[in-house]
C-alpha cells in the first residue's frame, strides 16, 4: 500500500515555485497585450476603411469629379483603398516610385485614363490634355519614368 501511494505521489506534478507563477504570470501578461495590439489593430483598419468608403461615396456623388488623387499613403492602407474602390465599381492605380510616396488615383469609369494618361502619372508629371495633344502631333514620345 506505502508503494502503490508513494508511486502516486512521485507521478504527480510538484506544486508550481513561485519563479514558474511569475513567469506564467509575465506570459499572460504578454499574451493580454499582444491582444489588445491586436484588436486595436483591427479597429484601426476597420475605421480606415469606412472613411475610405465615405470619401468614395462622396466622390461618386459629385457629378464635377472626374478623377481624385490622394495623399501618400502606406501599402496596407492603398490595398484597402484599392479594394474599396473596386467594390465601388471605379478604376484605381498606384503611382510613385518609393513605398512613403506613393499614392493611389481614382477615376469613374466612364473618365478611365488613357494611355497617356497614364503614362504621365507613372513618369510623375501631372496629364495635361494639350500638351498630349500637342506631343502626339509632333510624335514626341513622353520622357521615360526617373
Amino acid at each position: 500500500m506505502a508503494d502503490l501511494l508513494g508511486s502516486i505521489l512521485r507521478s504527480m506534478e510538484k506544486p508550481p515555485t513561485v519563479g514558474d507563477q511569475e513567469s506564467r504570470r509575465k506570459a499572460r501578461e504578454q499574451a493580454a497585450r499582444l491582444k489588445k495590439m491586436q484588436e486595436d489593430d483591427k479597429k484601426q483598419k476597420a475605421d480606415f476603411r469606412k472613411q475610405m468608403e465615405k470619401l468614395i461615396s462622396d466622390f461618386i456623388q459629385s457629378s464635377s469629379q472626374k478623377r481624385k488623387k490622394f495623399e501618400p499613403m502606406n501599402k496596407l492602407e492603398r490595398s484597402i483603398l484599392h479594394d474599396v474602390v473596386e467594390v465601388a465599381g471605379l478604376t484605381s492605380f498606384s503611382f510613385g516610385e518609393d513605398d512613403e510616396c506613393r499614392y493611389v488615383m481614382i477615376f469613374k469609369k466612364e473618365f478611365a485614363p488613357s494611355d497617356g494618361e497614364l503614362e504621365a502619372y507613372r513618369s510623375g508629371e501631372e496629364w495635361d490634355p494639350q500638351r498630349a495633344e500637342e506631343r502626339k502631333r509632333s510624335k514626341v514620345p513622353l520622357p521615360p519614368p526617373p
